[in-house]
């Protein structure tokens, strides 16, 4: 049986992840380090990637094609589109 990770959480993943590479840009602080590893290893083991290129990639299809089915809108607004880093 094949699970399909929530695409909330996706977006959530993603988000996070673009936000602290953004800050990790901006100036190198180990906690923000940490946490980008963190969140990249969550966002491999949620995608079933092998790095996080490829779980970005699975991500992005992942919510494409969850727009593709009409772009439904969740109930807290959000509404299926990928998030691109």
């Amino acid at each position: 049986m094949l699970v399909v990770p929530d695409p909330k959480v996706v977006r959530r993943l993603l988000t996070r992840y673009a936000s602290l590479q953004i800050a990790l840009a901006e100036s190198e602080v180990r906690e923000r380090a940490r946490e980008l590893e963190d969140v990249s290893y969550t966002l491999c083991i949620t995608m079933g990637a092998r790095n996080v290129r490829e779980a970005i990639a699975a991500a992005d299809t992942l919510l494409v094609a969850r727009a593709g089915r009409g772009g439904v809108r969740e109930p807290d607004g959000e509404d299926g589109l990928p998030v691109l880093v």
